[in-house]
């Protein structure tokens, strides 16, 4: 006898919660992504919507933010602008107020946005006698207090029950890095720490908290970086793969975190580095 187990349907035709269309969808699903103008984030907004969520893209560029909510809208995706700065704290409140007054609510936010504090002392630059204290200052500001005034504000306004909260950190901030700056390693590790903590607290009301921790991707904080040659050879001889990833490569790891199958998962860290850190064991 021979049998047939597709998988898909259940006794009502309806396709069985195991099956990849249910297991990772974000349908109908409020988000919130910033730092989405361009590079990870764009790649984060861009499955998020062309999924069926819908998507508030933030960024502090004007034209860069309305050129990729165009490119979106083009697609048919269900997209909104937000211009705002993440290191403005009502700012961040009113735009998560928003996206929770869209549709059915807030359901998935993607704290992303960050700055770069340059290379690191491998290069010759960077040294401990050589940070300047305002360029600190502003990575602190964005990529630490920001993320903070944006979980906070996300919590404050989330669906509760089955919601997700995505911070990105980097491989920077899980281990020493001599290839970029101790403001921006400094600022990713913090970042870390400060998303499990919020998993920790968050948990109760059935909202997840997780990490990814990209490694080099050719993004304008990175490597598309005019004159930064040396920087590109240096970020691909670090990596297992020897090479770059592209910011499409981001997508199935952020599209995961943010769908049912990530129901039990919070507090976890996701590399997703080509094998940096694992070059270096």
């Amino acid at each position: 006898m021979e049998s047939s187990i597709t998988g898909r349907a259940g006794s009502s035709g309806a396709p069985h919660p195991s099956h990849p269309e249910v297991l990772f969808s974000v349908t109908g699903r409020g988000a919130v992504v910033t730092g989405a103008a361009s590079g990870l984030g764009f790649a984060i907004a861009r499955v998020l919507a062309r999924n069926g969520a819908r998507v508030v893209l933030v960024d502090a560029v004007a034209d860069t933010l309305d050129r990729a909510v165009a490119d979106l809208a083009a697609e048919g995706c269900v997209v909104r602008a937000a211009l705002a700065d993440v290191r403005d704290p009502a700012a961040m409140d009113a735009v998560m107020a928003e996206a929770a007054a869209w549709g059915s609510g807030l359901d998935i936010v993607f704290a992303n946005a960050g700055i770069s504090s340059g290379l690191g002392h491998r290069f010759g630059v960077g040294a401990l006698a050589e940070i300047d204290q305002e360029r600190w200052n502003g990575v602190i500001d964005v990529n630490l207090t920001g993320l903070m005034n944006t979980v906070r504000a996300a919590a404050r306004h989330m669906n509760e029950g089955d919601g997700r909260i995505v911070v990105t950190s980097s491989v920077a901030g899980l281990a020493p890095d001599p290839l970029v700056g101790y403001a921006y390693s400094s600022s990713k590790a913090a970042v870390t720490l400060f998303a499990q903590n919020a998993a920790a607290e968050l948990a109760s009301r059935g909202i997840n908290v997780n990490v990814i921790a990209p490694g080099s991707f050719l993004t304008a904080i990175g490597a598309k970086n005019p004159g930064n040659t040396g920087m590109i050879e240096a970020l691909t001889a670090a990596t297992a793969t020897k090479r770059i990833a592209d910011p499409a490569e981001i997508e199935g790891l952020a599209l995961l975190l943010a769908s049912p199958a990530a129901r039990h998962i919070t507090g976890s860290v996701f590399v997703i580095d080509g094998g940096v850190l694992v070059t270096r064991n």
